[in-house]
Parts: structure tokens; sequence; C-alpha cells
């Protein structure tokens, strides 16, 4: 399960072979404009069956967040699939049991392109300053640098050691390096100009009954930080410094014995986010209270949420909380009445795209002609931690659930 950048489509996949694309109500009118734009006068562009009719997907249709069907659904692989990763384009790669890698846009209802493997892909990654190339770790061992104009592979390494196999990768380091977890449980670093092999890290613990790696689920890279979170399953979550390998902290609470289950960040980088097979959600703080502990290295400082009936294998924040946010307070009386700052500084903002529009409906560009003051606009492109945040999360069931916090007191701005 990921969002995509923007915050407004999640894609979802597992073992019913297909790949869901699940859209906000309010960015349904931009994005079906987008696929009728692309498609106008192609014949040969079908969509799958499976893809819902506009009203279907309209932003009336039904309650919460996000329309009540898919907005794409997405067929070709033949088995399980195991790892999704976006583009900034709104190009979507999924990797599959059955030794592939498929490309997909949302505007187009087929696959682009298959990228074959000689065993299962676990994980897959697009570079995070380049569309044109994506990383795929594979459990034959090998780490590939795909470039997708050309269809072919330009860089690969293979693992060394008794156990080769790849259980998570990942880009780190804002593109600089590739970051591959092991089966065993360690670490690589790999150069990504050539994937040559640079360190890597024995994830862990120092106790003699727990000497033993354990295989490592997953790897994110901290927002603004020279840092990356490993997960594994010893039920441990790991945050090492990259500058000099260090470990800066672990986090307990949620199980992870023997699921593909990996924890993430907050848009911040100020809390981070793991499901656990004892169906909760954990939340942790990046940073203990130092009144909680008296270690700076260990973060028992953690909230669970009880969120379903079977193991959560998947939760994940949104990367623009802001965006659905406003989507329920705009709908929800109640929470109008609890945020009426935030209703304030909404219907500002409609009111002043309507009289900042010419004669054709074409919004005007000049920053002058704006009718909000820039502490109003400041306001309306507030951080995460401003509104609040909002993660979802799935279980080994299918079921995908939203969750939403919202801050008690918004930030003083004069309306």
């Amino acid at each position: 399960m990921k969002f995509s950048h923007c915050g407004r489509l999640l894609a979802t996949a597992g073992q019913d072979r297909l790949l869901r694309v699940w859209i906000l109500r309010d960015a349904f009118d931009y994005f079906n404009g987008m696929r009728t734009k692309y498609n106008r006068g192609e014949s040969n562009s079908s969509w799958p069956q499976r893809s819902p009719s506009d009203e279907e997907c309209s932003p009336g249709s039904n309650e919460g967040p996000f329309c009540s069907r898919p907005f794409c659904v997405y067929e070709g692989h033949s088995a399980d699939l195991l790892d999704i990763s976006w583009s900034r384009n709104y190009f979507v790669l999924s990797s599959s049991m059955d030794k592939t890698v498929r490309l997909w846009h949302i505007s187009r209802g087929e696959c682009l392109c298959c990228f074959k493997h000689i065993d299962f892909v676990t994980a897959i990654c697009f570079h995070p300053k380049d569309d044109r190339f994506f990383l795929s770790g594979s459990l034959d061992g090998k780490l590939r640098l795909w470039n997708i104009p050309e269809k072919r592979v330009t860089h690969w390494n293979e693992v060394d050691g008794a156990s080769k196999l790849i259980t998570a990768a990942n880009f780190c380091l804002k593109g600089r390096m590739a970051a591959v977890g092991t089966y065993d449980g360690r670490c690589i670093l790999y150069t990504t100009d050539q994937l040559k092999y640079y360190t890597q890290i024995d994830v862990r613990s120092t106790r003699r009954s727990s000497a033993k790696g354990r295989k490592v689920t997953g790897i994110e890279s901290m927002p603004g930080h020279d840092k990356i979170l490993v997960s594994s399953n010893d039920s441990r979550i790991r945050l090492y410094d990259l500058r000099d390998l260090s470990l800066v902290c672990k986090y307990k609470g949620a199980v992870n014995n023997s699921s593909q289950i990996k924890a993430s960040f907050n848009h911040s980088g100020r809390f981070l986010l793991c499901g656990s097979e004892d169906r909760c959600v954990y939340v942790w703080p990046t940073q203990p209270p130092q009144s909680f502990t008296s270690r700076r290295d260990k973060n028992n400082c953690w909230e669970a949420v009880k969120a379903h009936d079977a193991v959560v294998t998947s939760a994940i924040f949104a990367p623009n909380p802001s965006a659905m946010i406003a989507q329920l307070v705009q709908k929800d009386p109640a929470l109008q009445r609890e945020f009426p700052e935030m209703c304030q500084m909404l219907a500002a903002e409609a009111s002043s795209k309507e009289r900042d529009q010419d004669k054709n409906g074409h919004v005007m560009t000049d920053s002058g002609s704006s009718s909000l003051t820039k502490r109003k606009k400041s306001y309306l492109k507030l951080k995460t931690d401003d509104w609040g945040d909002v993660f979802v999360s799935a279980d080994f069931n299918g079921a995908i659930k939203v969750f939403v916090n919202l801050q008690r007191r918004p930030p003083d701005v004069e309306l």
C-alpha cells in the first residue's frame, strides 16, 4: 500500500493479483480529466472491466475521504503482488511473485511495460530524482537498476554471503545510495551510479541470545536527515545514522516475528508508524520524551490503536494530510463547529478562487490579484503537524481503514 507523492491517490495490492488505485473525492474531476485528455481519439486504449464509472466515483456517492470504488483496477500479474512504487508523474510500478515488474500510468488502462526477473521481486523503488530509473531487489540475490525508456538493466550487483535473499530495498541520501535488506539481517549500502558495494550494517541485537540477524522487512529514509529506518522480524525498528553507521534509536512495541511488515515516517519525520501481528497500529515519536526514558537509544514510548480483527500488514501516513482533513471538515457539521478557524480559511480560499478567475474561467496567476493575504495563504499551506495527521492501515483480510488525528487548536491566523 503506497500513497502517491501528492497524497491524493492510494495504490493497494495483495494476494488477489490486482493493483487498485483509490482516489480522494475532491480529486476525482482532476484525474478523470487527465485520463480523458490522454485517451482522447485513441481507440486502442482499453480500460479494465472493473474500472468504476463516473457515478461510482462521484464525490457525493458515499461517506469517507476516498471514492467508494477504485479509480483504476489493473490486471496482468499471475501471482501475489509484493511491492508498489509511485513516480512523481503518476506512473506506478508493481512487483510480484510471478517474477515480473509491471509499469502502469493512471491515464492508461493497460500495462505499459513488463520487466522480467529470475525470481520473486520483493522490492521496487523509483529513483527519487529521475523517474526514468527504478531499483529492484529479488530473491535471486541481485540488485538491479533499470532504465525504463531503454527497457534494460543499466547496473546490477549481487549480495554476498550465505543467504543472498533480498527482502527489502530503497534509495537513501536523496538517491545517492541504494540500501538493501537481506533475509539474514543485513542492511547493505551501494553507490547508485555504479551499484558498487559501499558498506553494510548488521541489524541485530547485542545480546547473545538474539545475536542472529532476522529478516529485514523494510527500509525507509528519514525526511530531512541522513538516517534510515530499518524494520526486521525481531519485532524491532532501528534508526541508523548513515554518517557514522551508528544506531540512533531502537523502537519496541509492535509484534513482527514472521510478517513482511515495515515502519514508515510521517511527512515531517516527527512520528513513525507500523502495523503489527497483534492487530494494532503502533505510533512512536521519533525522539522519545526526555522525562520518559533515561536512554536516548531506546524508545518504548508508543501508542497503540486497536484497528483491525486480523494482522495489520501495512500502515502508512498520508504525505499530504491537509488535503484529506480539509475534505472531511467541510462535510462534517460537528468538525465545523469544533474547528471554525479552519472552516473560515477554507471558505476564504474558495471565495478567493472565484474572484481571481477571469471571464474565461481561468485562475489568474498574478500574485497581486489574490484577495488572500500572505498570512492566510500560509495557513492554507500548513505543514502536516499544524492540521494533524492521517494514516491508513490494511489487514490480512483486505480491510482498509483511515484514521484522522486533528489538532485541537489551529494556529492563530488573522482573518
